[in-house]
């Protein structure tokens, strides 16, 4: 069995053909979704997803490019849409100072309730960082100090530092397509160095189709290709991968329940 963690089934690009995308994805193993929220006027579409289909979980909250048009958020607002059994997760969330189509005064805040959130609740904080390495792990830090939450850095690409302290704060790291790019040796050799009971593996679809299948619209069903590759690096088997990660995600994200040991 393989879960992917980061899909975004409402992704316009699914819009003929969503009903096929997840039967693609049952074919090749891929048995359990969490698709994610980018803003919160994404969230009926979201849910109507969710509850479709037992195996697909959802998170609510808004992503940092978002931020700005959700600058008055609370970690009240988020608490009480997390109230859904199907909500296993708050985000995602965080900090892109690549492209800041929000504000940088805005993104902070954001964040900060998103934290809260997680902190309340219980649930894993999904994390968006890009080219913000210093800045999330200063905030983490700090805000693990005010009380505990677990953090999942999604679809990494930042550097060993932050990986680092996200992992003596018990939290996870979640790999990607990226990690089959000809160019992402150092994201290899964070994979490589990271426990393996504290990875994940998603493909944050329908972006970032790993390889063989670079070009093409990506879907649930190639994290087979990350579990591949990520074995590759670890020197053991893909199956050994998918039970590893399979376990790593139904243990983050508790509320889901694992199917395969029905209460």
């Amino acid at each position: 069995m393989l879960v992917d963690s980061h899909v975004n089934l409402h992704s316009e690009q699914y819009l003929d053909d969503l009903d096929d995308v997840i039967a693609r994805a049952r074919a090749a193993g891929v048995e359990a979704m969490l698709t994610i929220s980018d803003q919160l006027s994404s969230t009926a579409a979201i849910e109507a997803i969710a509850s479709s289909d037992p195996l697909i979980w959802r998170s609510v909250g808004v992503h940092p490019h978002h931020a700005s048009d959700y600058a008055d958020l609370t970690a009240k607002t988020l608490i009480d849409l997390a109230g859904d059994e199907k909500v296993v997760g708050i985000g995602e969330c965080g900090l892109d100072f690549h492209y800041e189509y929000s504000a940088r005064g805005d993104q902070l805040p954001v964040f900060k309730a998103h934290i809260a959130a997680a902190r309340e609740t219980g649930l894993p904080l999904i994390i968006h960082t890009r080219e913000a390495d210093d800045a999330t792990r200063t905030l983490l830090i700090e805000e693990h100090g005010e009380g505990a939450f677990t953090p999942l850095l999604h679809c990494y690409t930042g550097g060993p530092e932050l990986a680092e302290a996200v992992i003596k704060l018990g939290g996870y790291i979640s790999f990607s397509g990226i990690l089959t790019f000809k160019n992402a040796r150092d994201i290899r050799a964070i994979a490589e160095a990271t426990p393996v009971d504290r990875i994940i593996i998603e493909t944050d679809c329908p972006y970032l189709a790993p390889v063989p299948m670079r070009g093409r619209r990506n879907e649930p069903a190639y994290v087979k290709h990350v579990a591949e590759k990520l074995a590759e690096i670890k020197e053991v088997a893909t199956e050994d991968i998918a039970a590893a990660t399979t376990d790593n995600f139904f243990r983050l994200f508790a509320r889901a329940g694992d199917p395969r040991n029905p209460s």
